[in-house]
């Protein structure tokens, strides 16, 4: 099911938009679109292209922790919130894990708006894009359970975010 839409800073110019959605596989799936050039109000079909899919684990796979939210950031990155892949307790341990996109906050630069893979590129100030340091490179933060709702602070630009507890407790990360 549909989880974000991001409209792409240059969206007037551009028409492109950025879509967060589980398919019907139950991968997470990052997908780029267009605005059809006549019709405003309409999507290009022809347009799709998916920038990035990140399976679930379980068999069957796990419904819940999909993540849930896209932003673009000041800085004209597209920032993702990724959930641990579902069930209780992080059973795969994916928060945790930096060769995982489960349980993240990711960036990517998608400005590019490029024809093939991987269809995005990673910022060079992402803070894990060190050579060998078994962290994936599109990784921003580690270890989130379900940041389903977060934002930046308009007034100087922290992130917040509204991350899911276990059992009783809920958290906020600065």
């Amino acid at each position: 099911g549909l989880l974000s839409i991001a409209f792409h800073p240059a969206y007037n110019t551009n028409r492109y938009f950025f879509v967060w959605y589980t398919n019907a596989g139950g991968a997470v799936t990052l997908a780029r679109y267009r605005r059809n050039a006549i019709n405003p109000d309409i999507a290009d079909v022809a347009s799709a292209q998916v920038l990035l899919s990140i399976a679930k684990p379980g068999s069957p796979y796990y419904t819940n922790h999909n993540g849930g939210k896209l932003i673009f950031g000041t800085d004209g990155m597209l920032y993702i919130g990724t959930g641990d892949g579902g069930n209780g307790g992080d059973p795969f341990g994916n928060a945790q894990n930096g060769n995982s996109l489960l349980g993240k906050m990711l960036r990517l630069n998608v400005n590019s708006f490029a024809t093939s893979a991987p269809f995005y590129d990673i910022p060079l100030d992402n803070p894990f894009l060190v050579p060998a340091d078994g962290i994936l490179d599109e990784i921003y933060a580690i270890g989130l359970r379900n940041p389903w709702r977060w934002s930046f602070d308009r007034a100087n630009g922290d992130m917040w975010i509204g991350d899911v507890g276990q059992g009783i407790w809920e958290e906020v990360n600065w």
